[in-house]
Formats: C-alpha cells, structure tokens, sequence
C-alpha cells in the first residue's frame, strides 16, 4: 500500500509502501476495524497503478508540510488524503511536472467538481485547543471559514463519492471485523456501527 505518512519524529510528511496485513491492521482498536476499497473501472484502475508507481510523479505531488486538517485548495499544507486526491489528478488528468505540480492536480480536482469533506466545530474553544498540536494547522483556510469554525478537509469519504461521481460503474467493497467475525458489504452505503452485517452482506465467521 503506497500512502502518505507523518514522520513524527523528523516533522515531516513521506512516502511510505506498507505491506497490506499491517496497513489493514494498523488501527486504533484491533479487536474492531473497517476498510473500504473503490475499483474503478478497468481502464481508469489501470492509469492510476501508473500514476502510483511513477516517482517522479508521487513525489512531485507530496507537500513538504503536513497538517491533518490541511485546506483542501490549498498547497500549504497536505494530509494523507489529500495526497492520494491529488494522485487521482495525477492519473486520470494532464501534471506537467516542470510546473507546480499539485496546483495543477488542485486546478482539475475543482473542474471535476471534486467536494472536500466539512467539518463544523460547533465551538470555539476547539479552535484553539488545536493550536497546541502540532500536526493541526488552520492558516491555510479561509478566513471567512475560520471565522465560521469550518474547515474543508479531503478525507476518505470525499475521494470515494468523487470516484463514484466519475465513474458510476465504479465498485466499492466494504470490510469489517470484531471479536468474531468479518463482514464483507458491497455498496456505496457504510456498514452499520459496531460490525453488524445487513441483508446481503457476506459473514465469515472466525474459528
């Protein structure tokens, strides 16, 4: 799995290829994790294996400065999903790498009509208990969105509604396991909270 990682103790954002078994299960709680996994249409998948494995292009599209609530629009900063979003540019639009790379991404994201995630703190105080860690930034935002107390972040389920937005033939495959079980789910709607399988849904009980 090639992603984008923190590197806490040199302060700064890289790329890193992790094997599938210890991304899947490097979670807060492994006794209660979910995955989910978008394929995209052939033609569309094949372009972004491309995309993934060109250095050039991965690297031209990482950020020096990472904050996990990064503006979506902006190039101050960038979170791991907003890489991957900007990757997405990467394969399926034109990067000229003699440019700014992901200015460029952000330029066909917006065409696209690519929509970050909104977060709406509710309460001020949060605002500023942000401030004292030191992955969390907000003088990327707009001022008006500040002021507002929201903030428009690429996250997980902004990149799967824009793939699905794209190619609606796309497939999305969810996974989830507890104490006893895992529980496979194909649709654009989640599974439901705590690992519970609907009609449909594929239960593959642990021994």
């Amino acid at each position: 799995m090639r992603q984008l990682y923190y590197a806490c103790g040199e302060g700064r954002p890289r790329i890193y290829d992790q094997g599938l078994s210890a991304f899947v299960f490097g979670t807060d709680d492994p006794r209660l994790a979910y995955v989910s996994v978008v394929l995209p249409p052939p033609a569309a998948a094949a372009q972004l294996a491309r995309a993934a494995l060109d250095k050039a292009l991965v690297l031209a599209l990482l950020g020096p400065r990472y904050s996990a609530d990064a503006y979506a629009w902006s190039v101050e900063y960038q979170n791991c999903n907003q890489w991957l979003a900007e990757l997405l540019a990467g394969a399926w639009g034109t990067i000229e790498l003699d440019g700014d790379a992901r200015a460029q991404a952000q330029g066909w994201l917006g065409a696209e009509h690519y929509q970050p995630t909104t977060f709406r703190l509710g309460w001020r105080p949060l605002a500023w208990a942000g401030t004292m860690i030191p992955w969390l930034h907000t003088d990327d935002h707009p001022a008006a969105d500040r002021d507002a107390l929201r903030y428009r972040v690429s996250m997980p389920a902004s990149i799967e509604a824009f793939v699905h937005g794209l190619w609606p033939q796309a497939q999305r495959i969810e996974f989830c396991h507890d104490a006893t079980q895992v529980v496979v789910h194909r649709g654009w709607d989640a599974i439901a909270p705590g690992c519970r399988p609907a009609p449909g849904d594929r239960v593959l009980p642990f021994d």
